[in-house]
């Protein structure tokens, strides 16, 4: 998997003095100033026989790294074994004309293993809380070991904040804090619907966004390790329920919500008053057209979390506590089968989205959780950390593809394909609207 850092060196160039000439005046603010970038790039790559197994005799030579087709130099060389790291190649520090830097201490033999846990809990059942807190103690038991270094968030009112540690009692306090407070069919259909969609659903999704977001960007302060996050919720759906809102699905007991009953009423009377005959809407094309740019723009959310994931050299794996989802949703919701199923899909599809760009895996649809974190647990203990100064580097350009190879027969390559240079800061989480039923 692909990870990154970035260092800049500014170098301000002053005005020169040219022979017969007179002394230049001071620097004014007019002077020109020239910036060079320096760009150091660390991705991750694990490496397997073809039994499936670690290969950990890997040299220098045995990699061939490119960015963007050019073959790049490795300047820093490190294998995690076990979770313990293992220094092959230090890297030198870039040479740079009248900058001297200090000589980098080489790392000792310490445990390499680094894990973020997002509880989604804005987009996490109330009634699955059993379920998820069972979930975490799996986590801990089969996933958290000794000497593993972690970070746990929440999203939502499970005020979960724990900070990079070592203390593991810290984890086992914080299981018993989860609680789900995902919204219902009941709550989504019959809430304040905008020009969007439901007020409260964008809301709550751009929250959770935000703060992976801003976790995972202090997260990138975390040099030389590969960092894994387990990211539990749901799934994220801009546009669900989207006939049972309009009104068009005859099959639900919510047929129309209390604002578009009332919208519908408000036209109606105007059309009266008028003496007009009451104007005919195609609620599905507008709903068509409503959900084609609300999937636009939870595509691009999910491109910023994954873009702000490889730059941390972070690789997200996903889990949805629902496991299996079979029938048409939960006694009482009452909402029509297949619109269920397509929203259902629709969050699945997005948590796949979020861990194969990252590298990860999507736990989705299904029940077997045990085996799933024994996968997280080999590939976080096992794997090379690769370092070179990018040669072609395009200031006009933000996106680059790697491709990590390795000279020894039979053995495959895990790694990521490409990373996102970072621009600009986080938004700040979003202030919640003053109402929202």
């Amino acid at each position: 998997m692909k990870a990154f850092r970035f260092a800049a060196l500014g170098i301000i160039c002053g005005t020169a003095v040219l022979a017969g000439q007179a002394p230049a005046q001071a620097p004014s603010s007019q002077d020109q100033r020239f910036r060079v970038q320096i760009q150091l790039v660390t991705t991750d790559a694990i490496v397997r026989d073809a039994k499936g197994q670690f290969i950990p005799d890997l040299t220098k030579d045995d990699f061939d790294v490119y960015e963007d087709g050019v073959k790049q130099d490795l300047s820093s060389m490190t294998m995690v074994h076990g979770g313990r790291v293992t220094n092959l190649l230090a890297p030198p520090p870039p040479v740079i004309e009248g900058v001297i830097l200090p000589t980098k201490r080489v790392r000792n033999d310490t445990s390499g293993r680094v894990f973020l846990f997002v509880v989604d809990d804005f987009h996490l059942d109330v009634h699955k809380t059993p379920v998820i807190r069972d979930l975490f103690k799996r986590i801990g038991k089969n996933l958290l070991h000794e000497g593993d270094l972690f970070a746990m968030i929440s999203t939502g009112t499970s005020a979960i904040s724990i900070d990079l540690t070592y203390d593991h009692k810290r984890f086992d306090e914080a299981v018993n804090q989860i609680t789900g407070r995902a919204l219902s069919a009941d709550d989504i259909i019959q809430g304040q619907q905008g020009a969007e969609g439901p007020i409260e659903v964008r809301y709550r999704a751009q929250v959770a966004f935000t703060t992976v977001n801003n976790v995972l960007n202090n997260l990138e302060k975390v040099h030389d390790r590969r960092k894994i996050v387990v990211y539990v919720s749901n799934g994220y759906d801009f546009t669900p329920y989207l006939t049972a809102r309009s009104g068009t699905d005859t099959t639900s007991t919510f047929t129309q919500n209390g604002n578009q009953r009332s919208m519908n009423r408000d036209t109606l009377q105007m059309a009266l008053d008028k003496g007009e005959q009451a104007p005919r809407q195609d609620p599905n094309a507008i709903g068509n057209i409503l959900e084609e740019f609300s999937d636009a723009a939870l595509i691009h959310e999910l491109a910023s979390l994954t873009d702000t994931a490889n730059r941390a050299n972070a690789t997200i794996y996903t889990i949805d506590p629902r496991g299996v989802v079979a029938g048409g949703g939960d006694i009482g919701d009452n909402v029509n089968p297949n619109e269920f199923r397509l929203y259902v899909s629709k969050t699945q599809d997005t948590l796949r989205v979020i861990a194969d760009q990252t590298g990860g895996t999507a736990i989705v649809n299904q029940n077997e959780f045990d085996t799933a974190l024994k996968k997280i647990d080999a590939e976080a203990s096992d794997y090379y950390m690769l370092g070179y100064y990018a040669k072609n580097t395009d200031p006009n350009r933000r996106e680059h593809n790697i491709e990590v190879k390795v000279n020894r027969p039979g053995a495959t390559v895990l790694a990521r394909k490409t990373y996102v240079e970072k621009v600009g800061e986080p938004s700040p989480v979003p202030s919640k609207p003053p109402s929202l039923r």
